[in-house]
């Protein structure tokens, strides 16, 4: 019976990892945003979590960086239903 439980306790801690590990990709995914904050510090892409350029600059103000198109989202596929036929 014991061996039952652990097994049973093995599986569930799995599928909650397993789990986990694909809304954490999932995230990842919304957290690109439009820009990114690019500079000697910050490297290239960036620190990309700027939904405008206003917020990617002002973030940039005082320091030796600056803002550019998130390339994820600049060279990203075209959806389908964005495509010109």
């Amino acid at each position: 019976m014991h061996r039952h439980l652990s097994i049973a306790a093995l599986a569930a801690v799995s599928a909650l990892t397993i789990g986990g590990a694909c809304s954490a990709a999932s995230a990842r995914e919304l957290v690109q945003d439009s820009y990114c904050l690019q500079g000697r510090q910050s490297g290239y892409p960036g620190n990309c979590e700027f939904s405008s350029y206003r917020q990617c600059m002002a973030t940039a103000s005082g320091t030796n960086e600056g803002c550019g198109i998130n390339p994820m989202r600049a060279y990203a596929p075209l959806r389908q239903t964005q495509r010109v036929r």
